[in-house]
């Protein structure tokens, strides 16, 4: 604790990297969301060999899909040419119990040239796998890359858990549509079969007694298959009354085959498929259509619903009805459960992600309202010395209590545009003024970009025409591209510090942002680089920042990019189109939670 006061910068980067850190790994999964799980681990392990500035990493991957382990390793590559990722590989294995469960240490391990080994189990038992990091620090891991490690592995079982469900849900939905085509497909054979005898019986019906034989057989033939098919079978009449089911539908739905036929398949339909139903029948009828399918609910006797998929046809009838209803069910609850999982998982996510942010706000805010408030302190005790004055300094005081109100209207206005920036509603596209949204960015920005000794320039176009996309995102895409070209701009000494932010049309029906900067500059691999996850030219940047700039502007139908300048310095640009197709109609983007990390 002594050694923190007597260096309070230190400490407050250390604690500034760790909410970078954390919030990095807390946006894992926006990247990651809807890949296999030896991506999702692949991606994690890159972030850590990084952030923990590890000698190695490894993973060993419990995969439900092909039910064998999968190893993962990255290594950094100093350390490869001190020990080969074979004799890393043959380490963990040690780990592994006979029968392939893991055996977790309860303490580190030491392996090769004094590295300390640490195990992270991926779920609550490990019984997702596990990920082994390696270090040559002699107090690694510290409390702070404890906390990490087990945020990373939480977030890490999160998607490997939503991957899972994923996997689970495809697997139903291609199972169903098989079984559904090979029972359609013999209906269709035994229909047509019907048909034939139809035929045929008309032709011979000079003779009675063989058109007989032949109702007979068909009508065996028929109702064999109708009986014993493996999904439910439900006839009805051109009112909807069901005529016969089949034992499958009868137990789908908790009737049995003399109370359905007192019923008509509406009395037994979810009230919110009534008039979806109704109205494809209706086109049925009317010629519209030749069959439909529905997903529709099914009111079971006992009151709870069931999904079914359902195939729906007319077909020729007998002598006594022209034409009937064939309805063929699918049960899909199951599947239906399944995606009701998957939902409230990410509702989860998206819970844990939000609580997240507020450490942000809380250092934004801190930052932004202390130099007003040290103004009004200081405007304080100035006039109350003036006022002590003997006599009175009545005039410098009134100066100075004005000095107050101007400070006390400072801060107001800081506070506003961080509500403003930083509110909780959901991204929806919006018509909006560019100009002014940058303007709100950088008077946000003012005191932190004057505290590093840029001087901010504006070339904002007068007949720029507005633009639909979602304002906060568009305006977080903006504050990290004025951070970054601050910090391009901070180790610069010996030139200007000269920051332009310019807007301007593009044809066809496009606008331009530009900012420009008079700092180091990008090399050619970092040109090529800097937009990718986890690459930073910072020594404490996470390399988010801009990689999810670049989603946001292409969830805009736009493009982001970077060329360096004729002279010192780089221009960071992105365009959007002023009304991009799909979004004027109020069309959600996706939800992202941009980190502001610079790359």
């Amino acid at each position: 604790m002594k050694e923190q006061l007597q260096d309070p910068d230190r400490e407050i980067k250390r604690l500034q990297r760790c909410i970078n850190d954390l919030v990095s790994l807390l946006g894992l999964p926006a990247i990651w969301s809807g890949n296999e799980p030896s991506q999702i681990v692949e991606m994690l392990l890159d972030a850590l060999l990084n952030m923990l500035d590890l000698e190695f990493v490894c993973a060993r991957l419990n995969d439900p899909a092909t039910a064998a382990p999968v190893e993962i390793l990255r290594v950094s590559d100093s350390y490869k040419l001190r020990v080969s990722p074979q004799d890393i590989g043959v380490m963990v294995s040690n780990w592994l119990t006979p029968d392939g469960e893991m055996s977790l240490p309860t303490a580190t391990g030491q392996f090769a040239e004094n590295t300390s080994m640490f195990p992270v189990p991926l779920g609550v038992h490990g019984e997702m796998g596990m990920i082994v990091v390696g270090s040559q620090r002699a107090d690694f891991p510290t409390q702070t890359e404890s906390l990490l490690l087990s945020v990373a592995a939480n977030q890490a079982s999160i998607g490997l858990r939503e991957a899972a469900l994923l996997h689970e849900q495809k697997r139903i939905a291609h199972e169903l549509d098989r079984r559904v085509v090979e029972r359609t497909a013999e209906l269709a054979a035994t229909n047509e079969e019907l048909r034939k005898e139809v035929a045929e019986r008309k032709l011979a019906e000079a003779s009675l007694s063989q058109a007989h034989a032949q109702a007979v057989r068909s009508e065996e033939k028929w109702r064999s298959v109708f009986e014993n098919s493996a999904v439910g079978v439900a006839l009805a009449d051109l009112n909807g009354r069901f005529i016969a089911t089949n034992p499958v539908f009868q137990t789908m739905v908790g009737y049995t085959d003399d109370e359905l036929r007192q019923l008509t398949f509406l009395d037994i339909t979810h009230e919110e498929n009534i008039e979806q139903n109704r109205s494809l029948v209706r086109d049925l009828l009317d010629g519209k259509r030749q069959q439909f399918q529905i997903e529709k609910r099914y009111r079971r006797k006992n009151g709870q619903p069931v999904w079914a998929r359902n195939n729906v046809s007319i077909l020729p009838g007998t002598d006594r009805e022209s034409r009937f209803l064939m309805a063929l069910s699918e049960d899909i609850t199951q599947r239906k459960l399944s995606e009701e999982a998957l939902a409230r998982a990410r509702s989860e996510l998206a819970k844990v992600t939000s609580i997240t942010s507020l450490g942000v706000l809380t250092a934004s805010i801190a930052h932004e309202v202390n130099q007003p408030l040290s103004g009004i302190i200081t405007n304080a005790g100035t006039c109350l010395r003036m006022l002590s004055a003997d006599p009175p300094n009545i005039d410098g005081a009134r100066e100075t209590v004005r000095r107050t109100i101007r400070d006390g209207n400072r801060a107001s206005d800081v506070i506003t545009r961080l509500r403003t920036l930083y509110s909780k509603k959901e991204p929806s596209p919006e018509a909006m003024d560019l100009n002014e949204a940058t303007r709100e960015v950088t008077a946000l920005s003012l005191t932190e970009i004057q505290r590093s000794g840029a001087i901010l320039r504006y070339e904002l176009a007068e007949d720029l025409p507005p633009v639909i996309g979602d304002r906060i995102q568009l305006q977080q895409v903006i504050l990290n591209l004025l951070r970054n070209a601050a910090d391009a701009m901070s180790t610069i000494d010996n030139g200007p510090r000269e920051l332009l932010i310019r807007t301007e049309r593009e044809e066809p029906n496009r606008v331009r942002l530009s900012v420009k900067d008079s700092g180091v500059g990008l090399t050619p691999q970092a040109a090529e680089r800097i937009f990718q996850a986890f690459y930073t030219t910072k020594t404490d940047g996470m390399g988010i920042g801009l990689s999810v700039s670049r989603s946001i502007v292409e969830a805009h139908q736009g493009h982001l990019w970077a060329t360096p300048n004729d002279g010192p310095g780089s221009t960071f640009s992105f365009a959007i189109p002023c009304n991009p197709e799909g979004l004027a109609g109020g069309e959600p983007f996706v939800n992202r939670d941009p980190s502001t990390d610079a790359a």
